[in-house]
């Protein structure tokens, strides 16, 4: 019988959450918890939990100032890779592992809010954690910034107007700066949440655009669960 994971969460907004990650967990028999960063945040011991979720937000790595719990939180990633969790950051998540890990992060020339292509890497074409992914595909995005590759990681995805999509670190921290476990239901609470940013532009999709493209949420959520399972037999 496979052991059952514990995975910790940490939710930076309420309209942020796991998506369909939540299917894959409660598929799989596992258990969640969250330390939720807009409400009085606690975090746990690192005994108390097994896999380490970080989520996205509308704030940067770099406003410290005006969410001074970023520090603790950034401190919290920190021991949990080095203690060998596996890791996973999702947009701002994966910003504040790059960061953690000495990457610089930083505004990207251009945000990039909508469905559009990203491509994988040489690295990636090669390595089992994404064997089974195409090699070039759409995916959401809803990003401003961007990150240098930390040391010692690999690029796994690139696109036209960002080239660090995504890495992996150690073969158990991994990074994705678009969206796979965005579902229609958390889709619409993003637009909601984050409407004055759909100022249309090359890569910057209207609400409507978006809501209109309803035919990756299978093959994106489907990808999601095959790193997932891939991730949870390492």
């Amino acid at each position: 019988m496979k052991q059952k994971l514990k995975i910790h969460t940490l939710q930076h907004v309420q309209f942020e959450g796991l998506g369909c990650i939540e299917q894959w967990i409660a598929k799989k028999g596992h258990s969640v918890n969250y330390t939720r960063l807009y409400d009085k945040p606690q975090f746990p011991t690192l005994n108390e939990f097994d896999w380490l979720i970080v989520m996205g937000g509308p704030m940067g790595v770099y406003d410290e100032a005006i969410y001074p719990w970023l520090r603790e939180e950034k401190e919290f990633i920190r021991q949990a890779i080095e203690s060998g969790k596996t890791v996973v950051g999702i947009c701002l998540g994966s910003q504040l592992i790059a960061e953690v890990l000495g990457a610089k992060v930083y505004p990207n020339k251009q945000k990039e809010i909508g469905w559009f292509d990203i491509h994988k890497t040489e690295f990636a074409k090669r390595d089992p954690l994404l064997e089974q992914l195409e090699e070039e595909f759409i995916v959401f995005h809803w990003h401003g910034d961007t990150f240098d590759l930390p040391a010692e990681s690999e690029r796994l995805f690139s696109s036209a107007v960002c080239l660090n999509q995504a890495f992996l670190y150690k073969k158990k921290v991994l990074g994705l700066q678009f969206h796979f476990e965005v579902t229609p239901h958390t889709l619409k609470e993003m637009i909601e949440n984050g409407r004055n940013e759909l100022v249309e532009d090359k890569t910057i999709q209207s609400a409507t655009k978006i809501l209109e493209q309803t035919n990756y949420f299978e093959s994106n959520n489907q990808k999601m669960f095959r790193i997932l399972d891939y991730l949870e037999k390492e």
